[in-house]
């Protein structure tokens, strides 16, 4: 199939000038436009202009960088994942719950993986974009691998991975990197490392949880927040990791929370959107990662720590349940 390149006719609003020196921005192909037609016409344009932020950003991080080795970077596959792909996504305008438009993007070496400035600078433009009314008006979501370590995960069975290989649905690819097939994982191998994981995560979340709720207790602000975020991020790694044996090595708790939405939309009751005080209130979780250990203005009050304390045990209560139920599945 002849691929379809997005034509840009002057610099995007945003982009680093740097990326549009000597015409060094390169517009992406978009392959197999067919593939996305059971998304809105609004969807498939968010979808072009997400590819044009991150080719740019890609190529402008790379300009920067004196190393021959940290100028060798490539694209070499966009494959978009998850609802978006399977057609289930929610726009809940209600509540405020939007599905993530979830991307892997896969390049030529480890290098330009998940450490690499591109991705953050993408991620910048995004959410700068969307408050001034732009596009993407969607969250989303990217995880970041090498060829060789997405092919790696692949043969090894990985119930994520060999998902997105198999509904996940490509924007862009360079021909020559075919993905690895998925090595078929027995159910007693899949269990076992789902329990695994369970008897590890879930009692250390729990543990941590405990730690935070003392905090709150005592009346240590600061450090209750930053307890309750390591609690919160420990059961979501929990979930996900039992559900799909992978997840990725994040702090960020939005990014974690859409990616164990997208899985299950159940625990989209843990966090209610529908009020300022509770947006306000995680995202005070979310910033206390940094924020709450190393800036001395970092303030949240006793009522979002009461909150907090309240939602986390709801998630408590959903990762257990949720992680439960899968195993019974997986025992068969």
């Amino acid at each position: 199939m002849q691929g379809r390149a997005l034509q840009v006719a002057a610099p995007p609003f945003g982009i680093r000038p740097a990326a549009y020196k000597l015409g060094a921005f390169r517009a992406p192909p978009m392959l197999f436009p067919d593939r996305l037609v059971h998304l809105p016409g609004r969807k498939q344009r968010e979808l072009q202009r997400i590819a044009q932020i991150l080719f740019a950003e890609f190529e402008t991080a790379q300009a920067g960088k004196l190393s021959e080795k940290r100028r060798g970077g490539r694209i070499l596959k966009v494959i978009l994942f998850g609802s978006h792909a399977r057609g289930d996504w929610i726009d809940d305008y209600a509540s405020g719950y939007h599905s993530d438009y979830d991307l892997l993007v896969v390049v030529n070496s480890d290098a330009f993986a998940e450490d690499f400035d591109a991705w953050d600078w993408a991620q910048d433009r995004f959410n700068r974009e969307a408050a001034l009314g732009g596009t993407p008006t969607t969250p989303v979501g990217l995880i970041v691998h090498s060829y060789g370590d997405l092919n790696d995960r692949l043969a090894r069975g990985l119930p994520f991975f060999a998902d997105i290989a198999r509904d996940g649905i490509v924007l862009h690819e360079v021909d020559g990197f075919p993905l690895a097939s998925p090595r078929p994982l027995s159910p007693e191998e899949r269990f076992a490392e789902a329990r695994r994981y369970a008897e590890h995560w879930l009692p250390s979340a729990k543990r941590r949880f405990e730690i935070g709720q003392g905090s709150v207790t005592r009346g240590y602000a600061s450090e209750a927040a930053f307890d309750l975020h390591q609690a919160t991020e420990r059961f979501y790694h929990c979930f996900l990791l039992v559900l799909t044996l992978y997840s990725p090595k994040l702090h960020n708790l939005k990014r974690l929370r859409r990616l164990a939405e997208g899985r299950d939309a159940r625990m989209i009751a843990a966090w209610p959107r529908e009020t300022r005080f509770a947006r306000r209130a995680f995202s005070q979780l979310h910033d206390a990662y940094v924020k709450a250990r190393y800036s001395p203005s970092y303030e949240i009050t006793p009522d979002e720590l009461a909150w907090l304390v309240e939602r986390i045990a709801h998630l408590d209560q959903l990762v257990e349940t949720l992680c439960h139920e899968h195993l019974d599945r997986l025992a068969g």
